[in-house]
């Protein structure tokens, strides 16, 4: 390990202070490659191969976007064809066809290539204005990072929830969000399966955030929004997925949406407008028709495990209305 880590650091260190020069190095002129982690290293190394900034953040920007995307959309799709995880499925009646994972599949990447690619190819250009760093080390710390991921996340959430409400009303849904809304029964790779004018209003709320926090402070790196940009894409398809497992995070964080409340959006088309934290459903009493809808299941699991059957619980229950 530290031949690895001395190897590292000799050809980090040559690249910034090369014999023949080498095009991106002056972006590190004075920086001591000894002090970097590795992973700072690989990140200095990364930024002097491509040798222009602007070219690297859009190339990294791009394939970590898609490599999250459907690196965490792909494990629900071989859940969705194993009859044993069934027990569950939040609507266990309603599983995704190939041909309809498959159509997702390619109306997702004409969106990422056409609508996204050139909104994280400005990505760049937008934080060196702004005073972001980019290229930049070594790394923020753990707890700058941490306290500045939680803002981004407050912000997204209420930021998503009135968006997402008003595009609710009738004109904006029967133009832009009713694309979203054809899966009744959403699956993972459905997250972003959205009309272009939704991608960019809901994802105002993505990097509105880091945006404006740097406005403010002018103090952030894009590392953090990286991080940031990876757990929200893992809380969006997550939130999609149409399973609510004993380790879901609402499970053990009261507070956390998750499946088990969008999953009943897309279900009623109405109500649970928020991404992330349920405190906005909560108090504006955007919540009650998923509330009376989830108490009424526990009871008919009460029934049930009694001896009734599923239609002797349902009926049961239409009669204590």
């Amino acid at each position: 390990m530290d031949y690895i880590a001395t190897t590292l650091n000799q050809t980090v260190e040559a690249l910034i202070n090369p014999t023949t020069p080498v095009y991106g190095a002056d972006l590190y002129t004075g920086v001591d490659a000894t002090t970097l982690n590795i992973f700072e290293q690989w990140w200095l190394k990364w930024y002097v191969y491509w040798g222009n900034p602007v070219i690297a953040t859009g190339i990294m920007s791009f394939v970590l976007h898609e490599i999250v995307y459907f690196g965490r959309a792909i494990p629900f799709i071989i859940i969705d064809a194993m009859p044993s995880m069934r027990k569950y499925k939040l609507q266990d009646d309603k599983i995704p066809t190939a041909k309809q994972q498959w159509d997702c599949t390619k109306y997702v990447l004409l969106s990422h290539f056409t609508v996204e690619l050139p909104q994280i190819w400005s990505f760049h250009p937008i934080c060196e204005y702004l005073g972001m760093s980019t290229h930049s080390v070594p790394f923020p710390s753990i707890l700058k990072i941490a306290w500045q991921i939680s803002l981004f996340f407050i912000f997204e959430d209420t930021f998503h929830y009135w968006a997402h409400r008003a595009l609710h009303w009738g004109p904006l849904y029967k133009y832009i969000h009713k694309k979203h809304h054809e899966f009744a029964a959403p699956f993972g790779l459905a997250a972003e399966y959205a009309h272009p004018l939704e991608v960019f209003i809901l994802g105002t709320g993505t990097i509105g955030g880091p945006f404006l926090l740097c406005a403010l402070n002018r103090d952030l790196h894009i590392l953090t929004v990286y991080i940031w940009i990876v757990l929200r894409l893992f809380q969006a398809i997550d939130a999609h997925s149409g399973y609510d497992f004993p380790i879901s995070m609402h499970n053990w964080i009261p507070f956390w949406s998750g499946a088990d409340h969008h999953d009943y959006h897309h279900q009623a088309f109405v109500g649970c407008y928020s991404t992330s934290f349920r405190w906005w459903d909560h108090l504006m009493g955007t919540d009650l028709s998923y509330k009376r809808y989830r108490a009424r299941q526990k009871e008919q699991k009460k029934l049930m495990a009694n001896g009734m059957t599923d239609k002797e619980a349902k009926e049961a229950l239409l009669k204590t209305k």
